[in-house]
């Protein structure tokens, strides 16, 4: 049997899943300033896996690559759920912001 599908598969369950808690706690401590960060992170794990020499792992590191790209949108998205009043705003960025 082959459980590499499987594998790939828990693996990407497992990064989207930890991608959410990430992209709220990074939005609340730093605003939409933390975009960056994920396109770094993910053009690196992006281009980490083109060298891979086995498929799980270079599978794995492509999901984790391109969750984070998809991280700077939802990064704005969470701006607009925090707007909305959906998510709290952190009271720290709200008073740099008025001033």
């Amino acid at each position: 049997m082959n459980f590499d599908g499987i594998l790939i598969g828990v693996m990407t369950f497992l990064i989207i899943g930890a991608l959410h808690p990430i992209i709220i706690k990074a939005h609340f401590h730093m605003g939409t300033k933390v975009w960056p960060l994920f396109l770094l992170a993910g053009l690196i794990c992006a281009g980490a896996s083109l060298f891979c020499h086995t498929t799980v792992l270079g599978a794995v590191l492509a999901v984790a690559g391109f969750s984070l790209l998809w991280s700077i949108h939802e990064v704005f998205e969470q701006e607009e759920r925090v707007q909305k009043g959906w998510f709290p705003a952190n009271p720290k960025n709200a008073a740099k912001n008025q001033n």
